[in-house]
């Protein structure tokens, strides 16, 4: 039986080297994302590794959601795999400074998006008494910065979201994963900056942070160990990265 995975924000980064490695696996792939362009032109650079089916979704639209993934194609119904991957940050300005509509953005694709394709999904992966949800968190969500107020905020959520989807799924065979990277060189600086790509790139100057296929190294991997074992979070960092000392003022 080949299995099917649906990516969202598939069109670049982390999504795009989950479907690039699944793929090499024989995986079907539903890839979503809100960039169609990207996501076709992904499809086209897949076409004779597997079957792929995109959708043009934005996450944050719980109708469109829950519209697209009863509308799959018979050939892709069946997820047995899903990457809540889509997300991003806004801003770096300490929050009594922040914009709350990039506050109010980061939530609705954060923490509402993961919510929304997660109920859509995860009935079918029930009722078949199989699948898997991998999410893809941060290590923002357990460890805070100065800028990082909301979206470690929502990237907390994702974290205990996907425990208590654990605890809820007891005695079913689905399995529930939350992966929380640390620095990574992807589109995540320049989204965060909106397109001051100096700006971004100086976040990777001088270091070496993960690459995104080495997520999506991890996310293999934890598909693919014996339907007994469910890895419940995986905290990675470059080896270039580490915790500092706690803050102090001192007047």
């Amino acid at each position: 039986m080949e299995e099917c995975a649906l990516i969202t924000g598939a069109s670049s980064g982390f999504g795009a080297a989950c479907a690039r490695a699944l793929a090499e696996l024989g995986w079907k792939l539903v890839l979503t994302a809100r960039r169609g362009d990207k996501l076709q032109a992904l499809k086209e650079e897949l076409a004779g590794k597997t079957q792929v089916h995109t959708l043009t979704l934005d996450v944050r639209d719980g109708d469109a959601v829950a519209a697209a993934c009863a509308g799959l194609p018979p050939e892709f119904a069946e997820v047995d795999l899903l990457v809540n991957n889509a997300g991003l940050a806004l801003g770096l300005e300490p929050a009594h400074q922040a914009s709350l509509e990039d506050w109010e953005t980061m939530v609705d694709t954060n923490v509402k998006g993961v919510m929304y394709c997660t109920r859509a999904i995860l009935p079918g992966m029930v009722a078949r008494n199989r699948g898997h949800v991998v999410n893809i968190g941060s290590v923002a969500g357990s460890w805070p910065y100065p800028g990082g107020n909301v979206y470690g905020a929502t990237k907390a959520f994702v974290q205990q979201f996907s425990r208590n989807l654990r605890a809820d799924l007891l005695g079913t065979a689905v399995r529930v994963t939350n992966i929380e990277p640390g620095m990574a060189e992807t589109e995540f600086s320049k989204v965060r900056f909106k397109g001051e790509d100096e700006k971004a790139q100086r976040v990777y100057t001088g270091t070496e942070p993960l690459r995104a296929e080495d997520i999506a190294d991890i996310v293999v991997w934890v598909t693919s160990v014996p339907a007994r074992v469910n890895i419940n979070s995986v905290e990675v960092m470059s080896v270039h990265q580490a915790w500092g000392p706690l803050a102090v003022h001192r007047s």
